[in-house]
């Protein structure tokens, strides 16, 4: 349950809608909800401003479509990672409107109409090899209700690929930068904008980049002062904070073209 479904729950009882012991049952599984094999925070929207996310490795098949309907029951949106498509088919049974974003390997389901965005962020690529990991970023930005402009295959081997289009990520109110590789392309695009860049570091590289630890220590080596990093291939939280950032400056001024 959000705060606004919250502050609904509440009004309808101030106005005699909905009978207080109703109102009672319906908060009883706040502020969590014990499943044995998890412990469901209900109350997570209310604190931090969106639900609990389902992170899918380790957890079986039936686990995370028992998670999932839990977390629908008492939110407007759920979002699940780095899901297989078996799990999202067992959790479109239950809820057909689910979406799989296959590039991404995330299941999210929205049951209420989407705002209207107040933010803008631009997640921009290095090259196709990082976009399984730019796509989970694009997709919690947008399930976080923000409008989100992607660049991709844009690294440093090719700078006047960046640079055409770096008019349009000047417009954003964060940019997620992902990249594998040596990592340099954060700090290129923290030398163009006037935003926060998150440094998303991806597994892509040859032997000698330890599996993303080159990428990891060059964004954090970043000469650019606007740069911040999140761990190896973790789009999720690269997404995240880019999304938090946007909501609140978006709500400031224009969210750009």
């Amino acid at each position: 349950m959000d705060e606004s479904a919250l502050t609904e729950l509440l009004g309808r009882v101030a106005r005699g809608e909905l009978d207080v012991s109703d109102a009672v049952t319906r908060l009883r599984r706040l502020p969590f909800e014990e499943m044995g094999f998890a412990t469901v925070d209900h109350h997570r929207s209310i604190r931090c401003g969106f639900p609990e996310v389902i992170y899918c490795p380790g957890k079986t098949v039936e686990q995370v479509r028992a998670i999932f309907a839990k977390l629908a029951a008492v939110g407007d949106r759920v979002l699940a990672t780095r899901a297989s498509g078996e799990m999202y088919e067992a959790v479109a049974r239950d809820f057909p409107s689910a979406e799989y974003h296959e590039p991404a390997r995330a299941i999210m389901l929205r049951t209420a109409e989407a705002p209207e965005p107040a933010g803008h962020v631009a997640v921009v690529a290095a090259g196709t090899s990082d976009l399984a990991v730019a796509e989970e970023a694009k997709v919690t930005a947008e399930t976080m209700d923000q409008r989100v402009t992607t660049h991709y295959d844009v690294g440093v081997a090719g700078l006047h690929r960046l640079l055409a289009r770096s008019e349009a990520i000047q417009a954003a109110h964060a940019v997620v930068v992902v990249a594998g590789m040596e990592g340099a392309l954060a700090s290129v695009v923290g030398g163009l904008v006037a935003v926060p860049v998150i440094a998303v570091p991806t597994s892509v590289g040859y032997g000698a980049s330890f599996g993303g630890l080159s990428a990891l220590l060059t964004m954090l080596n970043s000469c650019a002062a606007g740069v911040s990093v999140v761990n190896i291939d973790n789009g999720f939280a690269g997404g995240y904070i880019a999304a938090m950032i946007s909501a609140l400056t978006g709500r400031k001024g224009d969210a750009g073209e």
